[in-house]
């Protein structure tokens, strides 16, 4: 039996709609499942660490990586510069593991104009008002932030038809079957199938 290779998942929603709740409970589930770790120029948040939240770089090595075609996908986010390693992606979907991106659609439309054998969902809430309630809850937000941040999810809702999957996150845990599915259904692809089993096809179709 040969190991198959991983799968590329690309996750984006609007902030408050459960995204990285739903990735955490993935891949507390699955070992063979990880989220890729971005570069970044900002500076560390308090309880943030390095390799582990984000690979923390300066605004030099950070364009050092770009001039070397090192990164799958980069954006400028104000001051502050954010990437995606091809390098780290590349090892990890070789061993067989699949890696969830964590980013915006502008990140998902570079990565479908580079790579073919991508999947991406889109994860929304079931309500205006339930996101807005979330966003509340957080308590982490002034009313001025949290309404920039209902603006902003409106705008970000409006590319869902980009992505091959949608998901409403109304019950958390049927949320995560869901998603569970999408990835076990895709690694039952028949290319994968076929060179995770080739071993045992060559017998069945030999004469």
């Amino acid at each position: 039996m040969s190991q198959a290779r991983g799968n590329l998942f690309i996750l984006s929603a609007p902030s408050g709609a459960g995204k990285s709740s739903l990735i955490n409970a993935l891949l507390e589930r699955h070992s063979d499942m990880k989220v890729s770790v971005s570069h970044t120029t900002r500076t560390p948040r308090p309880g943030e660490e390095n390799g582990v939240h984000y690979h923390f770089v300066t605004q030099d090595e950070f364009k050092q990586v770009i001039a070397d075609d090192g990164f799958l996908e980069w954006a400028q986010v104000f001051d502050n510069y954010y990437g995606t390693s091809k390098q780290s992606i590349e090892a990890q979907l070789a061993n067989g593991i699949d890696v969830f991106l964590d980013i915006d659609w502008q990140g998902a439309r570079q990565i479908r104009e580079l790579v073919n054998d991508v999947r991406t969902i889109f994860i929304v809430p079931p309500s205006k008002q339930e996101l807005e309630s979330r966003l509340n809850n957080r308590g982490q937000d002034s009313a001025e932030v949290i309404k920039g941040r209902m603006a902003k999810a409106q705008s970000e809702t409006s590319h869902y038809n980009e992505y091959d999957f949608l998901i409403v996150n109304d019950d958390f845990d049927t949320a995560l079957y869901q998603l569970e599915s999408i990835v076990f259904a895709s690694r039952l692809a028949q290319a994968n199938q076929a060179l995770k089993h080739q071993s045992l096809l060559q017998d069945l179709l030999a004469d």
